[in-house]
């Protein structure tokens, strides 16, 4: 394992996020902290309680899960997809680094910005309603496999888009509608049954649920589904890279 590529990848793009700080971590915040005001006075005010939890508290969750996925496939996307539109990705691919190396060097670092981000989400929440973590271990691990699974999975758009467009329409038109649908401000169990089962068929709600019960230790779905539905799809965004990278998709012309 050359832990000098994966070094300089990571810091590379780690150092991008420091340039780019009001668009990297600040824009994020003010935006969440806009909808937890938005939604927390305008719907909190007629809805106090969502099974026992305050509805301010409640929606902390998947506020941060909001941010998170978002994040996460923006940064690893763009990561990637700029040396491909500048032409150094040829330079990468040409030196002695491992495809392992690449995506840990890229994903790694997408992930770490993430995770920053959405800590620093929970501390700003923590300034607006009293925040109370069950379970902090597990709170962290489905942090971490979120983010790492969603920056594996911009990592993919990253490469298969060749367009602008391309890059934002997966996360604009399905990823932010099916966050919004899965549960980020309301519990699943107030709809009716039929929408309900309709609901579950979102993948985004077996992360939220398994995020929100690290909180309050209440969920949709069982905890141990919404892990295996996380770490079902680490393991499908696993596949595909290895496919790419395998079959140069997108990446040797």
């Amino acid at each position: 394992m050359n832990y000098r590529a994966i070094r300089a990848i990571y810091l590379f793009e780690m150092a991008r996020t420091w340039r780019t700080l009001l668009q990297s971590i600040v824009s994020p915040v003010v935006s969440t902290s806009l909808y937890f005001v938005v939604f927390g006075a305008a719907i909190g005010s007629r809805i106090t309680e969502v099974e026992g939890v305050s509805y301010g508290t409640f929606i902390v969750p998947g506020l941060v899960m909001l941010s998170v996925l978002t994040q996460s496939i923006a940064n690893a996307s763009f990561g990637i997809y700029f040396p491909k539109f500048v032409g150094t990705i040829y330079e990468i691919l040409s030196a002695p680094v491992s495809y392992i190396e690449i995506v840990i060097g890229y994903v790694g670092a997408a992930a770490t910005k993430s995770i920053i981000l959405g800590l620093i989400i929970m501390a700003t929440a923590a300034l607006f309603v009293p925040l109370h973590i069950q379970h902090p271990l597990w709170m962290l691990a489905f942090l971490v496999l979120t983010a790492v699974t969603f920056s594996l999975f911009g990592f993919i758009i990253g490469i298969w888009a060749d367009g602008f467009e391309k890059l934002q329409m997966i996360p604009m038109l399905i990823v932010t509608p099916l966050t919004f649908l899965g549960g980020s401000f309301y519990s699943v169990n107030m709809l009716p049954s039929g929408w309900r089962t309709i609901t579950l068929l979102n993948p985004v709600v077996y992360l939220i649920s398994g995020f929100r019960w690290s909180f309050y230790e209440i969920a949709d779905v069982s905890v141990a589904l919404s892990l295996g539905m996380t770490l079902g799809f680490l393991a499908i965004c696993m596949v595909l890279v290895w496919w790419i990278f395998r079959t140069g998709y997108r990446l040797k012309n």
